[in-house]
């Protein structure tokens, strides 16, 4: 199992598949249908993971066949593509066919995925608790990092604990920081639309099996359900995961300083200031490199062993305060999603209504670490100087 990130995967791991191409750059391809050859082979006949050609983009097509080929080689095992995260959240759910499913807190989408899926079957699929006890036939959901704080959840205690089918959605921590296979899952996922998508222009979706045989039924199923990845997102998902390796290093270690600059803020009180920044605005952050080892002995390091995430959540002294923050920075961009060579800063409980009013969620990208604390330095510092009034003031005169 990989420790570290291959450049010549990124750049030349679909070697086998792409042919003897004198282009340098792989070119859009947005074909949907092929021309069929006299002496084609029947449809059951083609070896879907490795083809030598193409039939209608629904079974393959050579920009998603490529993107599968690397993607494949850094996570450790046989990658099946979506339309989305959330395609392929639901894909896990038909291909395990739960009756329950242990999952808490995490990103509202699987929650709604999950009562999607319920919906096709004549018994609605329970939920339980993580640290319930679990039957035969239920699927453990464990998101680890979770979605919003990036605090980290035991893989293997989980693993231990089911005996099988745990899916663990690493989409806050790809490799190199997390590898799930080493402390027991049985199926990984990711958002890709995320940090392996990286530039904020893509919806995609991975699932990561170990197997040819399950990865022949995921494609299978991905096949008849239609939730394969457009053509161009898959080309503008082959061109990101080219930069993937230097993009997550660099995004990781900035938001681990980030969040030591931030603890600090947070631990300053109000009257006073650090850095030049006035205390009592912002109160907490979460992140897994903030943990301590818990009471079974677990601490995030065992598992994060690459680096954090570089997704944290922050807790201001007021809603007003959280609600306001996002538009008062100039480099982090106020909006939903995370993951991108853009910071993005939002204000959860837009999103997720259940979420904490005063919570704060940074996805920090590929910006450089003191223009980041500055931007967030004097945003903090409106906050402080009643500039949030304005801004609430000129929403009012916007909504009426």
């Amino acid at each position: 199992m990989t420790s570290k990130i291959r450049a010549v995967d990124l750049l030349y791991g679909d070697s086998s598949v792409h042919g003897e191409r004198i282009e340098v750059a792989p070119s859009i391809s947005v074909s949907t249908t092929f021309r069929a050859d006299p002496d084609e082979l029947p449809l059951d006949a083609i070896d879907v993971q490795n083809p030598t050609r193409h039939v209608y983009s629904r079974y393959t097509q050579e920009v998603s066949t490529r993107v599968e080929h690397i993607l494949g080689k850094i996570l450790d095992g046989y990658v099946a593509t979506y339309a989305s995260g959330l395609a392929a959240c639901f894909a896990a759910l038909v291909y395990y066919k739960p009756k329950r499913v242990a999952i808490r807190g995490g990103y509202f989408g699987c929650h709604h995925t999950i009562e999607v899926y319920s919906k096709c079957k004549e018994i609605a699929v329970e939920i339980i608790d993580l640290d319930d006890e679990f039957k035969p036939g239920d699927l453990c959901w464990v998101e680890t990092p979770v979605n919003p704080t990036g605090e980290s959840r035991d893989i293997q205690y989980y693993a231990d604990k089911v005996g099988g089918n745990l899916v663990v959605d690493s989409t806050f921590a790809p490799p190199p920081l997390q590898y799930p296979y080493k402390f027991g899952a049985d199926c990984i996922l990711h958002a890709a639309t995320k940090y392996i998508g990286g530039h904020s222009d893509l919806l995609a979706g991975v699932l990561v099996v170990k197997t040819k045989s399950e990865w022949l039924e995921l494609q299978n199923n991905r096949t008849y359900m239609g939730t394969m990845m457009g053509s161009l997102e898959s080309w503008l998902l082959l061109r990101s995961i080219r930069t993937f390796h230097l993009r997550i290093v660099h995004q990781s270690a900035t938001a681990t300083a980030l969040v030591e600059w931030l603890v600090s803020l947070a631990s300053t009180p109000k009257g006073s200031s650090f850095e030049g920044v006035p205390g009592g605005v912002l109160t907490k952050v979460f992140h897994s490199s903030l943990q301590e080892v818990d009471s079974r002995g677990f601490h995030p390091s065992q598992q994060m062993q690459g680096g954090w995430s570089a997704t944290f959540a922050i807790l201001l002294s007021s809603p007003e305060y959280a609600k306001a923050l996002p538009h008062l920075t100039n480099y982090l961009v106020p909006a939903t999603s995370l993951g991108s060579v853009e910071s993005l800063i939002e204000y959860r409980a837009r999103a997720d209504p259940n979420e904490d009013p005063t919570l704060v969620r940074i996805s920090i990208g590929v910006e450089d670490l003191e223009d980041l604390k500055a931007d967030l330095g004097q945003a903090f510092r409106q906050c402080a100087e009643g500039t949030v009034d304005s801004i609430s003031a000129n929403r009012e005169c916007e909504s009426g």
